[in-house]
């Protein structure tokens, strides 16, 4: 079988391509423009090509069909206009990837399945995936595009650390204070719940869909299986380090305030600071092997081993490093003056 992958070299792609790029019923092809070539499998084909120029890559891929195209990085509705030009005549089955951040917020129970209606005031991005999805069933419905939609929640790789609160240049910040014996900002109380997911356990799940005809037609949220506080994931990281956790509790609303230049009010208020557990049991009546076999304990000294060996992975960020010690005093000031 063939599979046309959009993207291809993220966080949750790159370990869907290692997995298929070991089981020999699948050829597997990446259209991006090969700013990470080096992390792709050698047997795996690359197109390099900007998937925006319609014309370039229909040239591209000349006669070729797909048994699978997958999604990866269509954010918006033009987007998947777009694939659905490119792709209607080509595929027998078309995966998006959405978000589990399009789930209501706050939704009616803290338990989520797939039947949890979509809506999301506080983040344009979740809106953007819901209206994405909208789109493709409709083509579904009316012109019999075989649609599949996935929705991750938080997943991660060897390449960033979990976290949620940090600033634009990833995980890297928080590690160093950490590190340095610093406060780090946790958002609300930290005994929210959340999922965590590493990437390789995900495409377990991802791949159990490929050309999987029960899955056309369907939504499919995928996540493990482990539930964690946000204090929990916190103290992980710090135990993996070996520091001593100094955890500083901010209210979700209070750092929105504080942070214009970070978007807290879409990833906290409309997504991480809501408590959610995932019911997994439809994506497992088709992928019966999905579970946690990567929990986080694993997975971050994983990520930290990667990162601590890799220069590019730890990117400074003095804004965000002022930012935190602006709130953290700011706050401290508050409460002597009470």
């Amino acid at each position: 079988m063939k599979a046309l992958f959009v993207g291809g070299t993220g966080t949750i792609s790159s370990a869907i391509v290692r997995r298929l790029s070991q089981d020999k019923t699948w050829e597997v092809w990446l259209i991006n423009r090969g700013n990470r070539a080096d992390t792709v499998p050698e047997n795996v084909h690359q197109i390099v090509c900007d998937i925006n120029d319609e014309d370039a890559v229909t040239k591209a891929i000349g006669n070729m069909n797909f048994d699978v195209v997958g999604e990866f990085i269509g954010f918006t509705v033009d987007q998947v206009e777009r694939d659905y030009r490119l792709f209607k005549d080509r595929t027998r089955q078309y995966i998006y990837i959405s978000s589990a951040s399009a789930y209501n917020k706050p939704a009616a129970s803290y338990v989520i399945t797939e039947g949890t209606t979509l809506a999301n005031p506080h983040w344009e991005y979740s809106r953007n995936k819901i209206a994405c999805e909208k789109y493709l069933m409709e083509r579904y419905r009316e012109d019999g595009f075989p649609v599949t939609i996935v929705r991750p929640s938080h997943t991660y790789d060897e390449r960033s650390i979990p976290l949620g609160v940090h600033g634009k240049n990833g995980s890297w910040q928080v590690i160093k204070r950490m590190m340095d014996g610093r406060p780090v900002i946790i958002h609300g109380d930290g005994e929210s719940l959340w999922h965590l997911t590493f990437n390789e356990d995900f495409a377990i799940g991802y791949t159990a869909l490929m050309g999987n005809r029960h899955a056309i037609g369907e939504a499919f949220q995928i996540t493990g299986d482990e539930v964690l506080t946000w204090n929990q994931i916190y103290q992980t990281i710090a135990d993996a380090l070996g520091v001593e956790l100094k955890a500083y509790h901010v209210s979700s609303e209070l750092l929105t305030a504080f942070g214009p230049d970070y978007d807290f009010e879409g990833s906290l208020t409309g997504d991480k600071a809501v408590s959610v557990v995932f019911d997994n049991s439809k994506i497992k009546r088709l992928a019966p092997d999905l579970k946690t076999n990567i929990p986080l304990h694993k997975g971050v000294r994983i990520a930290l081993e990667y990162i601590l060996n890799h220069k590019e992975c730890m990117k400074e960020d003095p804004e965000f490093d002022k930012w935190c010690d602006k709130v953290i005093l700011t706050l401290e000031n508050t409460k002597k003056s009470f």
